[in-house]
């Protein structure tokens, strides 16, 4: 039986990775750098979860040379381009600039009427969530959520199901019980390694992601609702693939 949604929040819950796109140009640009992200560089540097890991490694791969004596300092470097990626992120959710994809809090709002739990496991900081739910849910959005996992408590990154793993153990609930919501490859790696059905609603970003061991694709939460998803849910049987556990 089905009894808990889990959320991946960015291109899942809202269209954010233009935002972040964007908030991440303004931030090497007030720090002094020349880098910029267009969208096609973006869509391959989604492939690394994690905002630092990403600013890390496209710096690694634009300066190889670099040695391993330097990496404290890129370490703080790349700390402090996150915190003003942050702030430009904050800014632009709190102008409007992002809002829930369609058909997600019609969902959310169905779930909680109907007894189930909500989680959110993500690799975005704690700080991006509150400032999109916050914005599109209002101040109490916390109380819709028995359990959240970031990257403040699940430093492995997706495709790495520690995040996942960690909601199980907070919802108490076993991984058939759960139904995960994601958009993009590594997140659907990520469930699938946990055990746990996902239903994915890709987004321009991730449309040509291998999506191989999906409980089902479907464009957005619009499209479906939460009687499909119990039957959808009941009928799911994981392939090899979906439950492959994924190497760190």
């Amino acid at each position: 039986m089905l009894r808990a949604l889990i959320f991946d929040v960015d291109g899942t819950l809202a269209d954010t990775e233009s935002a972040h796109r964007a908030a991440f140009n303004h931030a090497f640009a007030e720090f002094g750098l020349d880098w910029h992200w267009d969208e096609a560089l973006y869509t391959e540097l989604l492939h690394i979860s994690g905002g630092k890991e990403r600013i890390l490694h496209y710096w690694k791969a634009k300066q190889p040379e670099l040695r391993e004596l330097e990496a404290m300092a890129m370490q703080e470097t790349v700390n402090r381009l996150h915190e003003l990626k942050t702030a430009a992120y904050e800014e632009a959710v709190n102008s409007g600039a992002v809002s829930l994809r369609p058909g997600v809090l019609k969902l959310m709002d169905a779930a909680l009427a109907e007894g189930l739990q909500l989680a959110i496991a993500t690799t975005t900081s704690p700080v991006n969530i509150a400032a999109l739910l916050r914005h599109a849910v209002g101040p109490d959005w916390r109380l819709n959520f028995t359990a959240i996992g970031d990257a403040s408590t699940a430093p492995i990154k997706k495709p790495h199901p520690q995040v996942y793993l960690q909601m199980l153990a907070a919802l108490q609930l076993d991984a058939s019980q759960c139904l995960a919501l994601e958009d993009s490859s590594n997140g659907l790696r990520s469930a699938a390694a946990a055990g746990i059905a996902t239903l994915v609603t890709p987004n321009r970003y991730t449309e040509q992601h291998d999506f191989t061991g999906a409980m089902r694709v479907v464009a957005d939460l619009s499209h479906t609702d939460l009687a499909k998803l119990r039957i959808w849910h009941a009928e799911y049987r994981p392939t090899a693939a979906a439950t492959t556990t994924t190497k760190h």
